[in-house]
């Protein structure tokens, strides 16, 4: 709360009470200039747990794409998506973006899956540093980390002043999105993205060599930490992008990432995509078999683009499906 709604707060309290209220202004000489918003202030964390396993879901920031519908497709059922989003009392002037970082601690190891925007000037993105910082987690501690696909916004926080931000932590990814991105021409002639994309190509490479000495590679089913953390080739939204299945014991969470970007459409039709899949008719496919598996099995699910902290579960509705939010709930 900003401190001029702190003082409308406090002067509507009072005077609801029936109290003198407080003065609306000071004297001249002890008005104070109002402070500035700092970058990256209260961040969102939330602290849970999978099985014995401590867990954050840490808010890095949000965005919206504020050209209402134009980055969904197909582009002849955009007025269906816009009657969907009425039906549920959605906005429909964009599509809010956030952005959610998953970390996790198992003993000694910590692991992070994905990092975010990275620092940047916006205030609205690039909060992880903070969140990870007031749980008492610094650069140095992460230990291994996850790379879903080299989205800006998945592997900018990898990179600091040219160097990997953290530099302790082994950087697992799948081996088909590093061969992706790293070919002699990156193929994007499915895709409806065309922003920037050499631009996009340049820093993603750059990225990948910054990080290449703490790079591992990995295939569908390859297990890391134990066995705790599995990776399930989700291809579509990249040639190489993946989702993660932790477990521990009976307790598991499914970390989806970019399967969907939006916690309605994509759920009520599946068939709708975002134009920065890679490949949508892939997508559209991984999409509709993970989220059958995941309603089959009403096992707890995570995505990176859903409203924070972004845990819930997919369950089926109609010829669709629909995300259901966890109650948030805190511990002693």
């Amino acid at each position: 709360m900003s401190a001029s709604s702190r003082r409308h707060f406090l002067h509507t309290s009072v005077a609801a009470l029936g109290l003198s209220t407080l003065p609306r202004s000071l004297p001249a000489q002890e008005a104070k200039p109002e402070p500035k918003p700092k970058n990256h202030v209260n961040p969102y964390v939330y602290a849970f747990k999978i099985g014995a396993i401590e867990a954050w879901s840490i808010g890095d920031g949000h965005m919206l794409f504020n050209d209402r519908l134009d980055k969904m497709w197909p582009p002849e059922r955009r007025e269906t998506m816009k009657q969907d989003l009425v039906a549920h009392g959605e906005r429909t002037d964009g599509i809010p973006l956030y952005v959610n970082v998953l970390v996790l601690r198992l003993g000694k190891e910590v692991a992070l899956f994905d990092a975010g925007f990275g620092n940047r000037p916006n205030p609205n993105i690039g909060w992880l540093a903070d969140g990870l910082r007031s749980i008492g987690i610094a650069p140095d501690r992460v230990t291994q980390s996850i790379l879903s696909h080299g989205h800006s916004d998945h592997i900018g926080g990898f990179v600091s002043d040219g160097k990997p931000t953290f530099r302790n932590a082994a950087v697992h990814v799948m081996k088909a999105e590093v061969d992706f991105w790293r070919s002699a021409r990156p193929d994007f002639s499915k895709s409806h993205r065309r922003d920037n994309l050499p631009n996009m190509i340049r820093d993603v490479r750059n990225a990948l060599d910054v990080l290449q000495p703490n790079l591992q590679l990995h295939r569908d089913g390859d297990r890391i930490l134990g066995g705790a953390v599995t990776f399930e080739a989700a291809p579509g939204h990249t040639d190489g992008h993946c989702a993660l299945r932790i477990e521990d014991g009976k307790d598991s969470l499914v970390h989806f990432m970019d399967v969907a970007h939006h916690h309605l459409l994509m759920f009520t039709d599946p068939s709708w995509f975002i134009e920065f899949d890679h490949l949508p008719e892939v997508a559209v496919a991984t999409r509709r078999a993970l989220f059958g598996r995941l309603a089959a099995s009403r096992e707890r699910a995570y995505g990176f683009h859903l409203p924070w902290p972004g845990i819930g579960r997919v369950l089926p509705e109609g010829t669709g499906f629909k995300w259901e939010s966890e109650r948030w709930s805190w511990g002693s």
